[in-house]
């Protein structure tokens, strides 16, 4: 892969994120749109043309699947067809649980090898370990050559409570262990970490906004405030979106009773707006929001609430720029469209909605010419429109038109090969490296605890080269020198997420990170112009 094709990457990876979109209404509409009419029957006749007529075998739903993709390229970018196949995997995902044993695995020498059990599935309950070979499951055997991912999974998900029996192999056991337990809901995390930067700072990070989020993020909010919290870092970045109720409910923490959200307005101009409640546990707090050029749809919602009502102070870069709002209506094959239905503005009745006008390309292109044009290194580099400025209720000055400028833009420290490098870090190739250490003596560490690991844990020189040996065998090539205490961090991070869970893996990650360093100094002087 040519590093200089990473930030287009990056974009592609975003437009797949926007399939979540934001306020998702699983019902259907009125059955008038339904309604017969010429240009349905056009195309209804067509497709009937080719399957009775034409003179060669052809697969129409292929054909269907590419005139709905094209339809959809004619409207705005997220607007999108999740075809049958897709479906169930996307549900799951905004739900934020699904179905099965509850394990993440690793295909090691054809053997479906567990990496760690996932905390509230049932497999934890069962005592499963990482390291463990599960070889048979109700007498389907899970390993052998072309064995794929697919197939795994298609016999450890199911119905839930359905029962399913696992023979595992653990090593230093002569026989293989029976596994007797039931399929369950399995969580899927939303918020990655959250914990204590600093006397009275929280952090928590937060990487969706699915069924689940609220919940998870209540949570993290009530413990950290248990532990003195007064101050908060919401760490956004990266985050594509999701619902957009989820999105209200976490704002709705931090602004006072009757103050504006934000409104909807639709095709015929009918103008929905959404109020802060007096459900709120952290108005007095002192808040501060992450984002960066990857950050959209309801991640800026709330950075765009919260600016705009002059609460609290968004930090980093400008975030991505989706101010459209979809529904999702199903298409009565298993598939299903996601359909911009509404535009969504900021209390000051700014839409941070990026022009789409020539094209799906241009559009995910203007988020690779950010890098071109230094904006992700200076503030002075971002483009705004006098037309599109407006007055928080404070005076402040904020711009609609492409995304949420942050109050204090902190620029990007990489460089492009940087770039590359987490790309690979960042990607399963370090986590199977990992786990191929971690499996030779899994003793080494047993007797840390999290909090041990973390301070005092350190990435000696032995498994750097041998990182770097497994780097280059595969064909990664970068100036690793340069590099080197990044690849430790990740290295490091990437036992502790094996060992302990993604809490500790993003305590391990956050350490010198620029953006959370900033953050920290500026609710150092907020206490010291208090006092």
């Amino acid at each position: 892969m040519k590093k200089r094709y990473l930030p287009l990457l990056v974009a592609a990876a975003i437009a797949i994120g926007f399939l979540f979109g934001g306020k998702l209404n699983f019902a259907d509409s009125s059955g008038d749109i339904f309604s017969s009419n010429s240009k349905k029957d056009k195309l209804n006749r067509l497709i009937d043309y080719i399957d009775h007529e034409y003179v060669d075998d052809v697969d129409t739903d292929s054909i269907v699947d590419v005139t709905v993709n094209n339809i959809l390229e004619k409207l705005d970018p997220h607007s999108v067809y999740i075809p049958p196949q897709d479906l169930q995997r996307v549900t799951e995902n905004m739900q934020g649980d699904f179905v099965g044993v509850g394990i993440s695995f690793y295909m090691l020498n054809d053997s479906l090898t567990v990496v760690r059990t996932l905390e509230g599935g049932p497999s934890v309950k069962a005592g499963i370990k990482p390291g463990d070979r599960i070889l048979i499951a109700d007498n389907d055997t899970l390993f052998g050559k072309g064995l794929t991912s697919e197939n795994v999974i298609a016999k450890l998900k199911g119905v839930a409570n359905t029962p399913v029996n696992l023979k595992v192999h653990r090593k230093g056991e002569a026989s293989l262990l029976n596994f007797n337990l039931k399929r369950a809901k399995v969580p899927i995390k939303s918020v990655d970490t959250y914990y204590m930067l600093d006397d009275g700072l929280g952090y928590i990070k937060v990487n969706r906004f699915a069924e689940s989020t609220y919940k998870e993020f209540k949570k993290a909010m009530d413990d950290l405030m248990e532990n003195g919290m007064t101050k908060l870092a919401l760490d956004l970045r990266d985050n594509p979106g999701g619902y957009l109720g989820i999105a209200e409910q976490m704002v709705d923490e931090f602004l006072e009773d009757d103050v504006l959200i934000l409104f909807t307005k639709n095709k015929k101009g009918k103008v929905e707006k959404t109020y802060a409640t007096k459900e709120g546990d952290f108005e007095d707090g002192q808040i501060f929001v992450l984002i960066n050029e990857k950050s959209a749809s309801a991640s800026e919602i709330i950075a765009g609430a919260l600016q705009d009502n002059d609460k609290g102070t968004i930090v980093g870069r400008r975030s991505f720029g989706k101010g459209l709002v979809q529904r999702e209506m199903a298409l009565g094959d298993g598939s299903a469209v996601r359909l911009t239905i509404s535009r969504y503005y900021t209390p000051t009745g700014r839409s941070i909605q990026r022009p789409y006008e020539n094209g799906h390309e241009d559009y995910y292109n203007d988020f690779y010419d950010r890098y071109k044009n230094g904006e992700m290194k200076s503030p002075d580099s971002i483009k705004v429109a006098d037309s599109l400025k407006f007055k928080t209720p404070k005076g402040k000055i904020v711009y609609g038109g492409g995304g949420i400028i942050p109050d204090i833009f902190v620029p990007l420290d990489n460089t492009l090969e940087q770039e590359y490098v987490n790309y690979i870090l960042g990607s399963a190739f370090l986590s199977n490296f990992v786990f191929e250490y971690l499996d030779k003596d899994r003793s080494r560490f047993q007797n840390l605890s999290e909090e041990e690991f973390i301070e005092q844990v350190m990435i000696d020189e032995s498994i750097y080269e041998a990182f770097k040996r497994y780097a280059q065998r595969a064909r990664f090539n970068f100036s690793f020198a340069d590099h080197k205490d990044k690849l430790k961090q990740f290295i490091k991070a990437t036992l502790a997420e094996q060992l302990y869970g993604t809490n500790a893996y993003g305590q391990i990650l956050n350490e010198g990170d620029v953006m959370i360093e900033k953050v920290k100094d500026l609710a150092g002087e907020a206490v010291t112009a208090d006092n």
